[in-house]
């Protein structure tokens, strides 16, 4: 009778410890990788200073961390952060220094078609269009958990020309040790082919085409020059790359996202790899 009231608190008390697990208050794996703020800027600057003449528009919206578990590693994730947004000249200042300094340089740069467009009023009373220039830049947070932080970069710009230019840039930074997180980090040796015949793949049923020949009649070119382009970022539902303009397809097809699911690349990974006991694949 004693042993089998003694299992009976055994099994009452696991039980117990169990349901208590399942209905703690959010874990860690819940706990935000890093607090971030945002810094909005929009600047409109005409030629001479002439609201009659051609004008540029900067409109920049950069979100940044402000804090994170790991307080040494903050100053790297920031520096990473400031140099994929603006450039690598400007990873040596703080956020709100680099966007000033940043939209500082655009507005001079800007005005050095001054001198030119003078030139030009002399011998045209319309000058060209293509004086009027725009950027519009953002960043946006795609996963902020599991000491990971996944963001994408957002550029679209006009200098002349016959259109404007428009980039996504992916990046999933390492929130341990503030590095950048690349494929070499995730991936066996000698992944590249397998990896491309799975995006072609995948490509080929985002249009709905059987035979992966047929993206190349569709505006696609060479499938066999369609290859992994370290443009990616991690979530918790797989790894989703992107094909900017012209990289793999003409221009009129714009922007190609590829998402793959953790099933479709679980034999490329690394049995070490960064994902190992944060995300479940």
């Amino acid at each position: 009778m004693k042993k089998s009231f003694s299992i009976f608190i055994f099994l009452f008390a696991w039980m117990s410890l169990n349901w208590v697990s399942c209905n703690l208050p959010k874990g860690e794996e819940d706990t935000p990788s890093a607090t971030l703020d945002s810094i909005q800027v929009e600047k409109v600057y005409h030629l001479l200073d002439n609201p009659e003449y051609p004008n540029c528009n900067l409109v920049v919206d950069f979100i940044y961390p402000t804090d994170c578990k790991n307080k040494e590693v903050l100053p790297i994730v920031q520096k990473q952060f400031i140099a994929s947004y603006f450039g690598e000249k400007y990873e040596q200042y703080t956020p709100q220094v680099a966007v000033e300094q940043y939209t500082k340089d655009y507005l001079t740069n800007y005005k050095d078609l001054e001198e030119i467009f003078q030139k030009d009023l002399k011998e045209n009373d319309q000058p060209g269009a293509w004086y009027s220039y725009y950027e519009m830049s953002s960043n946006t947070i795609l996963y902020n958990k599991n000491d990971f932080l996944s963001y994408c970069v957002n550029f679209e710009n006009y200098t002349g020309g016959a259109h404007g230019s428009h980039s996504f840039t992916n990046f999933t930074l390492d929130m341990t040790n503030g590095k950048r997180i690349t494929e070499d980090d995730l991936f066996v040796e000698d992944y590249q082919d397998a990896l491309a015949e799975i995006l072609v793949n995948e490509i080929a049923k985002q249009n709905k085409l059987t035979d992966t020949k047929d993206l190349e009649n569709i505006g696609y070119f060479s499938i066999d020059e369609i290859y992994p382009n370290n443009n990616f970022y991690i979530d918790d539902n797989g790894i989703t790359y992107t094909f900017n303009e012209y990289e793999i397809a003409a221009y009129a097809l714009g922007t190609t996202t590829v998402h793959l699911n953790f099933d479709q690349v679980k034999m490329l990974l690394k049995e070490d790899n960064p994902l190992v006991g944060r995300i479940k694949y």
